[in-house]
């Protein structure tokens, strides 16, 4: 069964790609998604827009003219359940879900602009040992920088598995859902509660006693997307999608032309796709303003080199360039055909 000796081209593991993206919510926690382009350079942040933000009911348009030199691109907007993707005069009002993408140093910035704030997370609370929680702990430890970690496994077997993996993680025997267990734990002097079992249900509760302990910080493993809108009137703060994460990792080896990265949004809903720029698509040699893009369709950045620029109209696509699009579900067929090789070609 080695490698070697199998067809097998890629291998995929759920698990991984479950744990880095808890990964990336505890790095981001104002966030309720997020995921990583460009070589880890930049980053597409799912924001919740409350009362508070600064920026509420005003243009787009207005917002790139007050912040000229940030580069930050809003692709998607989701209002009372529908996700579409936003022209220069459409505002944002609270309670708007938005997708915006950004180089990494804008980023604080960009969190500013919304009105959220960061802070670092120096005590998780994992709720769930198997697969999921323990890869999110050996991450943890593995990357040091103070983070310390305690977690809560209700199988005896797999409790020992993971004590006997980590090292400096506590790992406490016993039901996420019980109150002392977790006040055992310190979910009130915890910055963030990650529950990844393998429940939904106990996912959500767990998550939410977390909250009502004290934590400000709640992020919850949810496979079923039906269940993704009880989130807020619960008091969640950010979720997993583990079919997204994963469905998203094979979109990446089956798009067509030079897809580099694909990230499914909701349940399959849209896509952000990132693909190099071939001499033969289409759309090299082409300013933006003239790539006939279809309505669901929006550029969140082009990098040049090594020079992440925000796109606009004037700006010209050349080989090689790296382009982040997000497109609505249906319009992802039109993007494919023009970053595929074009028929000239042959």
């Amino acid at each position: 069964y080695r490698r070697d000796h199998m067809p097998i081209d890629v291998v995929i593991s759920p698990e991984r790609e479950v744990a880095e993206a808890a990964l990336r919510r505890l790095k981001y926690p104002a966030a309720f998604d997020s995921e990583s382009f460009l070589e880890d350079e930049a980053q597409l942040m799912g924001l919740r827009l409350e009362q508070d933000c600064p920026v509420l009911n005003t243009p787009l348009r207005q917002l790139n003219d007050l912040f000229s030199t940030l580069r930050v691109i809003v692709l998607a907007v989701r209002r009372e359940g529908r996700l579409f993707a936003p022209d220069a005069g459409d505002q944002l009002f609270a309670g708007d879900e938005i997708y915006a993408f950004a180089p990494n140093e804008d980023v604080p910035r960009l969190l500013e602009v919304f009105g959220k704030t960061t802070k670092r997370q120096e005590r998780v609370v994992i709720l769930g040992g198997g697969n999921v929680g323990l890869t999110v702990a050996q991450a943890l430890e593995e990357r040091g920088g103070g983070i310390r970690a305690k977690m809560i496994e209700r199988n005896r077997a797999s409790a020992e598995r993971a004590a006997d993996a980590l090292e400096r993680t506590i790992v406490l025997n016993g039901d996420a859902l019980d109150a002392t267990l977790l006040n055992e734990a310190g979910v009130s002097r915890a910055d963030a509660v990650l529950a990844v079992t393998d429940d939904d249900k106990t996912n959500l509760l767990a998550a939410v006693r977390g909250k009502a302990e004290g934590c400000p910080l709640a992020i919850s493993l949810i496979n079923d997307p039906t269940l993704i809108p009880l989130m807020e009137p619960m008091g969640i703060d950010a979720y997993i999608n583990p079919r997204a994460t994963t469905v998203s990792s094979i979109l990446r080896h089956i798009r067509h032309g030079r897809v580099r990265g694909v990230y499914s949004i909701g349940d399959a809903e849209a896509e952000v796709i990132e693909a190099q720029v071939l001499s033969t698509s289409s759309v090299a040699g082409v300013h933006i303003r003239d790539i006939d893009f279809p309505e669901g369709v929006l550029v969140g950045a082009v990098k040049k080199g090594h020079e992440i620029h925000k796109p606009s109209g004037g700006l010209r696509i050349e080989e090689g360039d790296v382009m982040v699009i997000f497109a609505l579900a249906s319009d992802v067929p039109a993007v494919e055909q023009l970053l595929q090789v074009s028929i000239d070609f042959f």
